[in-house]
């Protein structure tokens, strides 16, 4: 086999992953996922060093010199390469954990929350207090939606293609249940404590798609491969890319730009309205098509 299709082979599906994603973040993870399992280092140990180079990128975008960003943006690459390369090793090893889905769960967002807190450091001098207001709004509501719906759109294509098995698609009402079955005594209460978390995720990702829901029970009763599954997934598949852009390249492009030319407040507009407008579009674009096909099952 060809490198491109060793890496292809450890990829969850090539519908929501672009040639940029192939090339520049899914093959350097590749070839580290390659590196680690020589080494039979665990994924959660790559995970662990992800959010720590992650974390300290933020550390060099606090300065206000062009030297020592650079260096900040060169960790954050390096981070997200071993971000690639946890998830790639467990598959390719077969050491899939729980706490490993959570760490590299929290790994992204604690990566921004050390950026936004260091370029806030940065600008406080000019901005003063307003700077961490902005941040808070552009950060813990702007960015953790846009990322959110993303990554259940991402999921819900897989889960329509490949079927259960092939996606992370859950409901907020089965982990409730799972959650509640479960004692905060012993060994199960880092389980109990991560689904307290996790169900009011998914749950905030459901109230953003009510069309969706509604076709959600209509759908499961169809196999994979049905043709409305099948038109499902040729209408969702152009949202793809625009899923792609709501969750990490795109985003760190226009970071990386606005460090260059020395305003990183130009990230935080661009999170808070270009962002925002494309993650309305995406949810307007989606539901229409769950409306569509859900008045067509009806009509069955």
């Amino acid at each position: 086999m060809s490198l491109r299709e060793r890496v292809l082979a450890t990829m969850k599906s090539r519908d929501i992953e672009g040639n940029f994603e192939l090339y520049v973040t899914r093959t350097p993870g590749y070839l580290w996922a390659l590196f680690f399992r020589w080494l039979h280092v665990h994924p959660i140990a790559v995970t662990l060093m992800s959010i720590v180079i992650g974390a300290a990128s933020a550390i060099f975008f606090a300065y206000d010199d062009l030297r020592y960003n650079i260096i900040g943006m060169l960790l954050l690459v390096w981070a997200n390469w071993y971000d690639c390369a946890d998830g790639q090793l467990a598959r390719m090893t077969g050491q899939k954990t729980l706490i490993g889905r959570v760490l590299d769960g929290f790994g992204g967002e604690f990566w921004f929350i050390c950026i936004y807190i260091g370029i806030a450091v940065r600008l406080y001098p000019v901005w003063g207090i307003w700077i961490f207001l902005i941040i808070l709004w552009a950060g813990f509501y702007c960015h953790s939606r846009q990322c959110g719906i993303a990554d259940y759109y991402r999921n819900v294509h897989l889960w329509v293609t490949l079927g259960q098995e092939g996606s992370e698609l859950d409901t907020s009402a089965e982990q409730q249940q799972r959650m509640e079955s479960l004692q905060w005594n012993g060994k199960e209460w880092f389980e109990k404590f991560y689904l307290f978390f996790y169900t009011r995720y998914i749950r905030t990702q459901e109230r953003q798609t009510p069309e969706f829901q509604g076709l959600r029970p209509l759908l499961e009763t169809l196999p994979v491969g049905d043709p409305v599954r099948q038109q499902f997934r040729q209408e969702s598949l152009p949202l793809m890319p625009l899923c792609n852009i709501l969750t990490f390249d795109t985003r760190v492009a226009v970071l990386f730009l606005s460090m260059f030319i020395g305003h990183p407040w130009i990230y935080f507009v661009f999170e808070m309205t270009v962002l925002e407008v494309l993650r309305f579009y995406t949810i307007h674009r989606h539901e229409a098509i769950c409306h569509k096909l859900h008045q067509r099952l009806r009509a069955v």
